[in-house]
């Protein structure tokens, strides 16, 4: 989001996650970016000289002090030297506004490079795979393989099944031993850590039967619009349907959603699926780029808002539509969306809800439910970085008070499955039918059930659609935050 004001103080986030430990399957709490956001020049909180941990606190505890959007939910009379570190340290301060469902682990302290590294490129080390897990197989699901990336160099995509993790062929373990043991975070565990060079022996099952397979994590970058399905044309009953992938909000995808959206007004579509299925947010200037390529005949009329807490209203804000020459004119959008579905993705749905109505539907299961963001201050000598709540978005109408997701917003929304059998994009599968449907026939067979389902429910997993559930670590790196599931 692009403040008009003065000092830059990093990166403006939204996206949404959920800890393991709460359900998982959240979006991911940091999100949308606007990056660079600029504010007003403010005592800014001053880092204490030193990187030990009181000094750490109490960068922390300055930065909530000063930005926090909920400045009455936070507690008080909380002692630093109670706690061993500086995340159990912020837990305690903003457990208030998590009881009340309104701060789900979206405040936290993460690496600066870590996060510039994802936000500029999608730069992570790992298997390149987004991981589900089948509780009642005892198994665990892919949901999505990236290209470039060690596993599906290894002949691992969407729908195989990890059958048993080990690091040589002598002690491998099934996932079922693993989680009897050590519940799901056992499974993260198995597949050790975020490094470079880590090698674990995979035992899959796909298509082509089962086998061991040896993958090593690597360095790699995301592509946010995958070249094999993200960005397609489907043409059925003499109609053609733009289906569009967006893995992740990052800057990278700035010149892949303006190449997408040309073809789809050189084909002349208007109508659009998007699938954020597992999209947990990013930058907020790149929400703000699709909305504006989805806004040709808009151009002026408010987009979204960005609200402070009152004492910082002068960096209250407005993104307005300013049409590109690629843009289209949508007459019908069917969003994807699940769980995992957050902030700045979110965002797009709701902002553009004032202007196409019944027009427009939400399609599989209901959204994360995160209608705030985050902005950043770093420490920098110690490669901390603050992802503070600072900020709740709206639409044109103010509307945004979302916590429950986006389902109960959305009257005409559209139940249906994510069906791991067979790959995004295609049309036999579950969620991109019922999408396609929508929009040749203007209605849904069913709504979402859980449309009236509260988040405590949702993160309990009481759904009646039955939704895979994404891997997600007790502590996620700064990719798994944007990508859950991710490793």
């Amino acid at each position: 989001m692009t403040h008009r004001s003065r000092k830059s103080i990093a990166l403006l986030t939204l996206s949404a996650f959920a800890l393991a430990s709460c359900g998982g399957g959240g979006g991911s709490s940091t999100g949308g970016n606007g990056g660079p956001v600029t504010v007003t020049p403010t005592p800014s909180p001053t880092p204490t000289a030193g990187c030990g941990l009181a000094a750490r606190q109490g960068f922390a505890k300055a930065v909530i002090d000063e930005w926090y959007l909920f400045p009455n939910d936070v507690a008080s009379g909380v002692n630093p030297a109670s706690f061993s570190s500086v995340d159990a340290y912020i837990d305690a301060l903003v457990a208030p506004a998590r009881a009340l469902g309104k701060d789900r682990y979206f405040t936290y302290l993460t690496s600066i490079a870590e996060e510039n590294a994802f936000f500029a490129s999608g730069s992570s080390a790992g298997f390149g795979i987004r991981l589900t897990y089948d509780a009642a197989a005892s198994q665990v699901v892919i949901a999505e393989a990236y290209e470039g990336a060690p596993a599906i160099a290894a002949g691992i995509d969407r729908s195989t099944r990890i059958l048993a993790i080990g690091t040589t062929a002598s002690n491998m373990r099934t996932i079922a031993a693993i989680v009897a043991a050590e519940g799901t975070q056992g499974i993260t565990n198995a597949l050790g850590p975020s490094d470079p060079g880590v090698t674990r022996i995979l035992r899959i099952q796909d298509s082509a039967g089962t086998r061991d397979v040896t993958v090593s994590k690597a360095d790699y970058s995301l592509d946010p619009i995958s070249d094999r399905y993200g960005a397609k044309i489907i043409t059925e009953g003499g109609r053609n349907y733009g289906y569009l992938n967006l893995r992740s909000f990052i800057s990278s995808a700035n010149p892949q959603l303006r190449a997408a959206f040309l073809n789809f007004r050189n084909q002349g579509v208007t109508d659009v699926i998007i699938d954020f299925r597992y999209n947990g947010g990013g930058l907020v200037s790149t929400a703000e780029l699709m909305g504006d390529l989805m806004g040709e005949g808009r151009s002026g009329a408010v987009f979204s808002q960005t609200v402070f807490r009152a004492s910082k209203s002068v960096e209250n804000d407005q993104h307005r539509f300013a049409p590109t020459a690629e843009s289209i004119a949508p007459t019908r959008i069917a969003f994807i969306g699940t769980s995992s579905t957050a902030s700045a993705s979110e965002l797009v749905i709701n902002s553009m809800l004032p202007y196409l109505g019944t027009n427009m539907t939400l399609v599989g299961s209901n959204t994360y439910g995160k209608p705030v963001g985050q902005i950043a201050l770093d420490k920098a000598e110690c490669d901390d970085r603050m992802r503070v709540v600072a900020f709740a978005t709206a639409n044109s109408t103010g509307a945004g008070d979302y916590y429950d997701g986006l389902a109960p917003k959305i009257a005409n929304s559209c139940a249906a499955g994510d069906d791991l059998s067979l790959p995004l994009g295609d049309a036999r599968e579950a969620s991109v039918r019922a999408a396609i449907d929508f929009l040749a026939n203007g209605s849904c067979t069913t709504r979402i059930a859980e449309a009236s389902v509260g988040p405590a429910a949702q993160r309990s997993n009481s759904r009646v659609l039955a939704e895979p559930e994404m891997l997600v670590p007790d502590r996620p790196t700064a990719a798994q935050r944007e990508l859950p599931g991710l490793f």
